[in-house]
């Protein structure tokens, strides 16, 4: 039952390929079977304005701010209060650290599938 139903699924994706194909080389075939179309008149060129001319930069050039010196004194930093030290108690030594499971040992797989490497060199 299950090979009838897959057998006609089958034909009729190829019947509807057929009747695909057909229906696209006829509309192919119309297209090229249309008259000449009129061609597309030309559009006129825009033209661009002219750009304006880029002045003249003035030759003297002004004196810039200068950067303070070595010779300068730095401000000082303001003090900083100064943090207390933290100090943690010490680990009471008393209390046992649990232990750790072992990890199962895992079996390893045989390698069944063959592959295309080549032969080892000598």
């Amino acid at each position: 039952m299950a090979a009838s139903s897959n057998c006609s699924f089958l034909l009729l994706m190829v019947a509807l390929l057929a009747i695909s194909s057909i229906t696209t080389s006829h509309a192919a075939r119309s297209l090229l079977q249309l008259p000449n179309l009129p061609t597309i008149p030309s559009l006129p060129q825009p033209t661009v304005p002219q750009l304006p001319a880029i002045p003249n930069l003035p030759t003297g050039v002004a004196s810039l701010p200068t950067l303070p010196t070595a010779n300068t004194p730095l401000p000082s930093f303001p003090t900083l209060p100064s943090v207390p030290k933290m100090t943690l108690p010490p680990m009471p030594a008393s209390i046992p650290l649990p232990n750790m499971p072992s990890l199962p040992n895992i079996p390893t797989i045989p390698n069944i599938i063959p592959t295309n490497s080549p032969p080892p060199s000598n």
